[in-house]
């Protein structure tokens, strides 16, 4: 039996609440692992809520800012030297140290760095990422997209996974409603305010759903709040019974991004549902989306709005078939511990 620490970030607990595709991709994935018989030890936040054998006794930056309001700007680097100094007590009992977070844990594991994987769930075109991925040319990292791979040193590369999530999570939706839907971040990077202009000018109501960006809070204001209204409708957060409804209920979800996505979880959530994608084509969004099967994906907003003229024509069985064809949790599994022994071979 291979023994894999699954180490997280520190900012949610895992599975999240709300906002924290990361968190919930970690908890997926661990789950899944353990049903192909894998022993997954989870170094997560100690407001985790899962079942699975977990190592932290530090609360997550969110329920340190519930509690204490804002905090010093050290705190996460805390937090992370705190979790790394629990994962250094124990690497010996790992044959695998899976890493979700940047960039500490490279110089902690030395020599085992071969035994780990690193999967970075953000973009990698930035300094940051290439002083780091030039700092250790030996430590192994998964793709989450092409796209992100190509930004990844030949060195580093250990493979592409994309992501999945719980099989039953989501239920097919057949017969959707009449409006469209926005789930992310009310952030620049992605363009609820766009949503909305394409949504209006397809004659359809849209209904977003979303955490308001704490590094961009003023975007909300400027951009967004002025075109709410009757037709746009903004929901606040949404956990997953509420985007079930909220993207299940959608006869299209519209994925508006300006940014090099490396994945784009929610595309994956919508499916699930049977609801189409319409997407700006960057980042992962052409390998996610089939153009003309689960989605349509599109380069300006007239294509978007183009694409929702159509989009009915889509079957949502199909889109749901798709999903589980492509994204599911046990998939993912199953693609990481293929790395994993290829890793533990060499």
């Amino acid at each position: 039996m291979i023994r894999v620490a699954q180490v997280a970030p520190n900012i949610f607990p895992v599975p999240p609440e709300h906002h924290g595709g990361t968190e919930r991709v970690i908890h997926d994935l661990s789950s899944a692992l353990r049903s192909l018989g894998v022993d997954v030890t989870l170094f997560a936040p100690s407001d985790s809520a899962t079942d699975l054998p977990r190592v932290g006794d530090h609360l997550s930056l969110a329920a340190l800012e519930r509690r204490h309001g804002r905090v010093a700007p050290g705190v996460p680097a805390a937090l992370d030297a705190l979790q790394l100094e629990a994962l250094r007590l124990r690497r010996d009992d790992f044959d695998i140290v899976h890493c979700h977070g940047e960039f500490a844990h490279a110089a902690l594991l030395g020599p085992r760095r071969r035994r780990s994987l690193t999967t970075v769930h953000w973009r990698v075109d930035e300094l940051d990422r290439a002083l780091f991925f030039a700092g250790f040319p030996d430590l192994p990292v998964a793709a989450i997209s092409a796209a992100q791979e190509a930004g990844i040193p030949a060195s580093n590369r250990a493979g592409i996974v994309h992501h999945g999530i719980a099989r039953d999570r989501y239920a097919l939706r057949a017969e959707p409603g009449a409006h469209v839907a926005f789930v992310g971040r009310m952030t620049d990077q992605k363009r609820p305010d766009t949503a909305i202009r394409v949504a209006r000018a397809a004659g359809l109501p849209i209904r977003l759903g979303g955490t308001i960006d704490v590094g961009n809070p003023d975007y909300f204001e400027r951009r967004v709040r002025p075109l709410l209204g009757p037709g746009a409708d903004y929901l606040g957060p949404v956990d997953d019974a509420a985007k079930g409804d909220l993207v299940g209920g959608a006869r299209a979800l519209l994925f508006p991004i300006d940014w090099p996505e490396p994945f784009g979880l929610v595309m994956i959530e919508a499916m699930a549902c049977g609801t189409p994608v319409v997407a700006w084509n960057r980042g992962s969004v052409p390998e996610i989306v089939e153009d003309g099967v689960t989605g349509f994906v599109v380069a300006s907003e007239a294509e978007a709005v183009a694409a929702l003229a159509r989009i009915d024509r889509l079957d949502r069985r199909l889109v749901r078939r798709r999903f589980e064809a492509r994204f599911t949790a046990e998939r993912m599994a199953r693609d990481y511990l293929a790395i994993y022994r290829r890793l533990l071979a060499a």
